[in-house]
């Protein structure tokens, strides 16, 4: 797609389409109900040499307007296991080490109440001001996703001609929609790596590598943003089979979002990788971008986040507490190391692990 018509298309979508208001886009659901999901995650490390280290995710540390952590709760029987916390990234890490000859097994349950968020961006003023030095943090360039180079240059042909922030995040989001698509073949979530992405104009990938690309190219523009790495704990009641699982394993059902911060409005949530997803797999798959079901995705994903999910963190460049390794592009997946080296997280010969949602409570107030 060449630029002048990039930008006639994000112009279209933005002028033609009002922001629907919460009740809208969240019909069926009442604007402040709050639900309360258990998700417990099981790792067994099948194959231990010497000593072995499992690190996993804790549910999201700091309350969210879309979540608050009740409880994190671990268990690693024969073996040591304690929390690390990083607040900045909201980023809790259960650590546990087993000694040799001990079964390596850590469970984790983590108790949480979600709620679906909107931002009505016709409203501004209504946000509460950001510490700025926590606004700086998510403006930073990390390993994988750097803020230069290739990375400006794109984001500020992207956005040339903006006039207001929310302008300049749309038009991210709508180059994102237009551009990329998703990679079924990606192993996980994919690794977020967007300077390649964008020097090898390979944009296909899943959710770690499109959210991550929003949030480097925000970032490049001068917006705050960040990846919000978590798992969907159930179904859609939206009607979009392809974003929720249809059990109560949810074992791969990771999940990364995105959050842009736009002045007068304060984080903004969006999902450009899930509509890409709704494209690809939503029944009878490979829709057309211009297909209902797709075009109300696009419209629903910038600005608002359907809560049948549940956040870990925001961190990049993860350093696992003990590890003889490098640090890892992002803990969303469970993590285990032995006297051999580092496991293949998506490796089920290496070691297993099961994750099962269940809804606790329907609402509360």
């Amino acid at each position: 797609m060449k630029r002048r018509d990039f930008l006639r298309s994000a112009s279209f979508v933005s002028a033609a389409i009002a922001f629907p208001k919460p009740v809208r886009l969240f019909a069926g659901a009442a604007p402040d109900a709050w639900r309360t999901f258990e998700v417990t995650t099981r790792v067994q490390v099948l194959k231990p040499s010497g000593a072995t280290r499992v690190w996993l995710p804790a549910a999201l540390l700091n309350p969210t307007p879309f979540q608050k952590t009740l409880a994190n709760n671990f268990t690693a029987e024969g073996g040591s296991v304690k929390m690390i916390e990083s607040k900045a990234d909201s980023l809790g890490i259960v650590a546990a080490e087993f000694p040799a000859g001990v079964k390596p097994i850590l469970t984790v349950t983590s108790r949480i109440t979600t709620k679906n968020i909107m931002v009505d961006l016709s409203v501004p003023g209504k946000a509460t001001k950001e510490d700025r030095a926590e606004l700086e943090h998510f403006l930073r360039p990390t390993k994988l996703m750097p803020t230069d180079g290739i990375v400006k240059t794109t984001a500020t042909e992207i956005t040339s001609g903006a006039k207001t922030d929310v302008e300049k995040a749309r038009l991210i989001y709508e180059w994102i929609v237009e551009k990329t698509f998703r990679n079924p073949k990606t192993r996980g979530c994919g690794l977020g790596d967007i300077r390649f992405m964008l020097e090898t104009q390979d944009l296909g990938g899943k959710c770690a590598d499109l959210n991550a690309l929003f949030a480097g190219l925000a970032r490049a523009a001068g917006l705050p943003a960040r990846d919000v790495y978590g798992i969907r704990v159930a179904k859609s009641d939206l009607g979009y089979k392809s974003l929720g699982p249809s059990t109560e394993v949810v074992t791969k059902a990771q999940h990364c979002r995105a959050e842009v911060y736009l002045g007068g409005f304060g984080w903004v949530p969006v999902d450009p990788a899930d509509v890409r997803k709704v494209v690809l797999e939503e029944p009878p798959g490979n829709l057309p971008l211009d297909d209902d079901v797709v075009k109300k995705a696009r419209l629903r994903l910038f600005g608002s986040w359907e809560m049948n999910w549940m956040a870990y963190n925001f961190a990049h460049d993860v350093a696992l507490p003990g590890s003889n390794g490098a640090p890892i592009g992002f803990l969303m997946y469970p993590q285990a190391e032995t006297a051999d080296g580092r496991l293949d997280c998506l490796d089920p010969d290496g070691f297993k692990y099961e994750i099962k949602s269940r809804e606790v409570v329907a609402a509360i107030s």
